[in-house]
């Protein structure tokens, strides 16, 4: 039976199932935050009745989280240098010893509020690439929902730039469609099946040679981008059964936005660099291309939920029996840091967009009931693959906590007897070198991100780059607040069943 066509393929929470399907979800939800919060008050627990245990807990904690940093850092230093090098590639002239004419780039920016500048900058961005741009597919997807304001950007944009792509196409997404949750998943699902229907089929452009990429409105692309995605894409022994991710720098106007934002920002980028190196444990993010070929057979994006740009690639991973995969493309793109008006609206901002995008522990219980409903995928594959999602959303949640805020709870909780054992004297200080020792890798973080800033700007002084490298120290405030905290928010409203919507970052420009 194709898995595709089972009334599980397309669930979105527990509420779309019955019996005890529905009963199973319901507690595939609750997985997530109950192994979060059964480790916060589980050290709580211990760490008030049984101090001695507790304080074992810590050092063990902390010693395989020092070592889950250094191993981290390596991957991070090695994607450092693979990115440099492919940005010094030739990617043309890699491509001149293979045929690839014939590969179109179908393009979709999807935009709800945001401004003009924001929008034509990514399709100016698009035109300075070095790509045939009669080969390039230009999508822009507005909704019907809200002012008029995106279908006038739209107008705006086809008379200064669409006849300048070999297709320009305008979408409007219906609003208050029936089965359908406002937002990216539903926009630019819509987009694609118009795409087809419009300009593919119309001019019997084949779905094998077609790549969409799926970029959010801010996405700009650097110059090469879309030769090297062509080159993985015809180099690769299955392109239909991989998507490609590039790497999310967060750099459109890094040097306006304030410190802990910078810090935030950089630190998601640092992120996926990491997961670059380990592509077994990659999965889609934000921007991310795949062949259209792909899409259609899979009905596009899902519709009924937040996080489509991961569940993407759990959908084709479900589909495919577990056959399924992402290229690393170690090659970035850049987008906006977070910044607002006012200092307390970016705040604001920063914590609702990492609750977004934690909300992806969605995609947990959908892929374990995935795992138990599709028996053709190796158990083997499903271990692995679930073992390293679920530690993944744990270790967001849990591990600044407890090592910048629990570490020190058997001293405070245990008691005389304890406080007056060699391990409650030695634990505190054991926890402070672990933290010293680990603000070493602050200083990797801060060459890295120097080396990919873009131009400073002139109306900034050369002190402004000295504090690009002191904000590092920020690091252990940003990864509990804008990090654990809303990491914790979103297993949370799974756990207890208050589902959350899209919500759409704001973008400011100054």
């Amino acid at each position: 039976m194709d898995y595709t066509h089972t009334p599980y393929f397309r669930v979105g929470r527990a509420s779309d199932l019955r019996g005890t399907d529905k009963l199973i979800y319901r507690l595939l939800e609750i997985l997530p935050g109950f192994l979060s919060w059964g480790t916060i008050l589980g050290t709580v627990f211990l760490s008030f009745f049984f101090p001695i245990w507790a304080a074992y807990f810590i050092i063990a904690f902390d010693t395989y989280w020092i070592l889950k940093t250094v191993y981290l850092s390596f991957h991070l230093r090695h994607n450092w240098k693979r990115i440099k090098f492919n940005l010094k590639l030739n990617w043309r002239e890699m491509l001149s010893k293979m045929k690839y004419e014939h590969i179109f780039h179908l393009i979709i920016l999807p935009y709800y509020t945001e401004d003009l500048v924001v929008v034509e900058h990514s399709v100016k961005a698009l035109l300075e690439t070095d790509y045939d741009k009669s080969k390039m597919i230009l999508v822009l997807a507005t909704e019907e929902k809200g002012e008029e304001k995106p279908q006038e950007i739209a107008k705006f944009i086809e008379k200064h730039y669409g006849g300048k792509f070999g297709y320009f196409l305008t979408t409007t997404h219906p609003k208050d469609t029936l089965g359908e949750m406002p937002g990216k998943g539903s926009n630019i699902s819509y987009a694609a099946e118009e795409s087809r229907r419009l300009i593919l089929d119309e001019h019997n452009l084949s779905y094998r040679d077609v790549v969409v990429s799926a970029f959010d409105v801010d996405t700009v692309a650097y110059k090469e981008y879309f030769l090297c995605l062509t080159w993985h894409f015809l180099t690769n022994p299955n392109p239909f059964k991989v998507s490609f991710q590039p790497v999310p720098f967060y750099n459109n106007n890094i040097w306006y936005a304030p410190a802990f934002s910078r810090v935030s920002a950089g630190s998601s980028t640092f992120w996926q660099m990491m997961q670059q190196e380990r592509p077994e444990k990659l999965a889609t993010f934000s921007s991310h291309s795949v062949s259209f070929q792909s899409l259609y057979e899979i009905g596009y994006w899902q519709k009924n939920m937040v996080s489509e740009d991961s569940r993407i690639f759990w959908n084709l991973f479900l589909a495919h029996n577990g056959d399924y995969s992402v290229v690393p493309l170690s090659y970035p793109v850049s987008m906006d840091a977070n910044l607002a008006p006012t200092t307390w609206q970016t705040v604001k901002n920063i914590y609702k967009q990492h609750r977004r995008w934690a909300w992806g522990v969605e995609n947990i219980p959908y892929m374990l009931f995935g795992f138990i409903k599709n028996k053709k995928i190796p158990w083997g594959t499903k271990l692995r693959a679930a073992f390293v999602q679920v530690e993944g959303f744990w270790s967001l949640a849990t591990n600044p906590l407890m090592i910048f805020m629990l570490g020190w709870l058997p001293v405070l909780l245990g008691g005389m007897r304890f406080n007056q054992t060699i391990l409650s004297y030695n634990l505190p200080m054991f926890t402070r070198n672990m933290m010293l020792f680990s603000m070493i890798g602050l200083v990797l973080s801060a060459m890295i991100y120097i080396s990919f800033l873009p131009e400073r700007p002139k109306n900034f002084k050369s002190t402004n780059t000295f504090f690009m490298v002191l904000q590092w120290l920020l690091i252990p405030i940003t990864i509990t607040i804008f990090g654990a905290i809303p990491g914790l928010d979103a297993q949370t409203r799974l756990m207890f069943g208050r589902y959350m919507g899209f919500w759409v970052t704001p973008k400011h420009r100054k």
